[in-house]
């Protein structure tokens, strides 16, 4: 193994003392030099702003123009086409005739179809879906949506952006039609009102008016109690080492006699809590890597309000990343350290470990990536909320309150899988009567953040709209910053069902930075992927290792390479981790003297 020399740095003054209380962040960054290449926040015209953020509550947050076009531009395509609206209606006589000839046997007791459900539609997959005549009313509906899915792509001249506009647009209205959704044409709901005497209707009522009180009051689900901040969730013993108006950074204490001499920081998004990677015990990542020996530190995001609407998004670098590496670095002094970041704290760690190679900075040994993307031309169904109408739309909505509100983001993140987050939930809950069994992973979801207005205006434009990473554009402390520079060895880990950041999105790494880059693709979706402990089962995953100075393999053709292994993906990133670290030695100090005022784990931010 080769020396790397690690270059000798200036100590820059941390933004605050430890000890000091939190006061506003833009209070705190006020005296720092603004980022050269941020766009000056103005109030011109507010009057047009407050009527955007007005129409705002009445729509959700989508834009209406943005959704208008979108229409505008199919519908204008489509009736220049009479070819194609042939087609189309050629598709339905063909369907109508294959669904009335199937029809005729619709009481057999062969199962019959004439389209099959997609393979992660569950709606239809129960036996009582094959018996008459709701077999007929799943093979109707699954016909219709194919039509409507053919009829709204594929339309040529029509752009890409608007074609998934409507496409998306049209699909979420069909799903509120399905015969799942009703109690007269659901034959689960029927047959389980005809079992219980109609009590799963009376338990569904109750369902619902508790759902709706805790709507009204702002409390936590039903079940939810039993996961508390700092004793079932978030439990991991350790301490908050230092703290300024952004984070609280967290040291654990060790759990095994020696620990390996490199520590580890988890950077986590400011859009969820950082303990979905220390939920409950069992499924906790931070619980298994100091049972492996490592020393390990995560940074706990303060949860910003209407004051800290000018707060930038190199603010969150600053007082963020470079804050909790110097701070590292007076605890743990000369050593390397093993980043990890997840999500947009991820994306936030490729910017910041870019922006050190650049200025000669070696502190990290080495760089893990979970569901992070650094390239968003193919972000995944979320970028259909992201143009030009819809990004003014959102500032305008952020600018009346200062932030997003958490209630913007989950409802987002729950359109993308709407039958498996909201239909087939109101079916279960209120329907069925039965209600959704509590969970940990649940309970964090329920834990929203806010999102300060200058920093997500900045992050749409910048990486969403403009992807100025990717392309070279990006600027930290008003000079250009490119992923090239980084030759630090990464561990990327997709995930195979990842909504929010498509796997092939996040494989687009390999062509972005000058390095030895092992990417793993592991089952499971954005959060459920990545909790993957080692005792629970149905876990799988892909992996490579490709060099810097390899040929690219495309993410097709790695798919057909890279072997599948049965089990949790977190051993295979431990021993990587383990093969980059040195022998083990004696645990580290936790924290310094001036840490002594501050709390134990998980601190006070995660309460905010």
């Amino acid at each position: 193994m080769s020396v790397v020399k690690i270059f000798p740095r200036a100590e820059a003054p941390l933004q605050a003392p430890a000890t000091r209380p939190a006061a506003g962040i833009h209070e705190r960054v006020a005296g720092t030099p603004a980022d050269c290449t941020c766009p000056q926040t103005t109030d011109s015209y507010p009057l047009d702003r407050a009527f955007h953020a007005m129409l705002a509550r009445f729509t959700g947050g989508i834009s209406p123009v943005a959704l208008s076009l979108a229409w505008l531009d199919w519908g204008a395509h489509l009736a220049a086409a009479p070819q194609h609206q042939m087609e189309l209606f050629r598709n339905i006589f063909r369907d109508s005739g294959r669904f009335l000839e199937a029809a005729a046997h619709a009481t057999s007791k062969e199962p019959w179809s004439v389209i099959r459900p997609q393979a992660r539609d569950r709606r239809f997959k129960d036996r009582q879906w094959e018996a008459a005549p709701f077999n007929l009313l799943a093979q109707a509906f699954l016909l219709t949506e194919r039509w409507w899915h053919d009829a709204t792509t594929g339309i040529r001249g029509v752009s890409h952006a608007n074609e998934a506009i409507v496409e998306f647009s049209m699909r979420q209205m069909l799903d509120m039609l399905a015969p799942s959704n009703f109690a007269a044409t659901n034959p689960q709901v029927l047959e389980k009102a005809f079992q219980s005497g109609g009590e799963n209707f009376v338990f569904g009522w109750q369902n619902w008016c508790s759902d709706l009180m805790r709507l009204l009051s702002g409390s936590k689900l039903a079940g939810e109690d039993q996961f508390v901040v700092g004793k079932t969730v978030a439990a991991s013993p350790g301490k908050v080492v230092y703290r300024n108006s952004l984070i609280e950074l967290i040291q654990y204490h060790p759990t095994t006699a020696q620990v390996r001499p490199e520590p580890i920081l988890i950077v986590p998004a400011w859009i969820m809590k950082y303990y979905i990677l220390d939920l409950s015990p069992q499924n906790s990542l931070v619980k298994y890597l100091t049972a492996q020996g490592f020393t390990v530190f995560a940074i706990s995001w303060r949860n910003p309000d209407a004051n800290d609407r000018d707060v930038a998004f190199d603010d969150y670098r600053k007082l963020g990343v470079m804050a909790a590496l110097d701070m590292i670095g007076q605890i743990v002094p000369g050593r390397k350290i093993h980043a990890l970041g997840y999500c947009l704290g991820g994306t936030l760690l490729s910017i910041a470990a870019a922006a050190m190679a650049r200025d000669g900075d070696s502190r990290l040994g080495t760089v893990t990536l979970l569901a992070a993307q650094t390239d968003f031309t193919e972000a995944g169904e979320l970028t259909l909320f992201i143009n030009e109408s819809q990004v003014a739309f959102l500032e305008d909505m952020m600018w009346q309150r200062g932030y997003l509100d958490t209630t913007q983001m989950a409802g987002a993140f729950q359109l993308l899988r709407s039958n498996e987050l909201i239909w087939s939930r109101l079916s279960r809950d209120y329907l069925m009567g039965d209600g959704s069994p509590p969970s940990d992973l649940m309970a964090w979801n329920a834990d929203a953040t806010r999102l300060p207005y200058r920093m997500h205006s900045e992050y749409l434009r910048k990486l969403f709209l403009n992807d100025d990473l990717a392309e070279g554009r990006y600027r930290v402390e008003c000079r250009s910053v490119s992923l090239s520079d980084i030759h630090t060895p990464m561990f990327v880990v997709g995930t195979l069902a990842d909504h929010v950041a498509p796997w092939r999105s996040v494989y687009k790494i390999h062509y972005q930075v000058d390095a030895d880059v092992t990417f793993l693709l592991t089952s499971g979706g954005h959060n459920a992927g990545v909790v993957a402990p080692p005792q629970e089962e149905g876990h799988f995953y892909q992996v490579l290792t490709k060099a810097a100075d390899a040929p690219y393999v495309g993410a097709d053709e790695w798919l057909k390479l890279a072997p599948r292994i049965e089990g949790s993906w977190w051993p295979e990133w431990t021993n990587w981790l383990a093969a980059r670290s040195g022998a083990p030695c004696d645990p580290p100090q936790i924290g310094l003297g001036d840490a002594l005022g501050l709390p134990d784990a998980p601190g006070d931010y995660v309460h905010t």
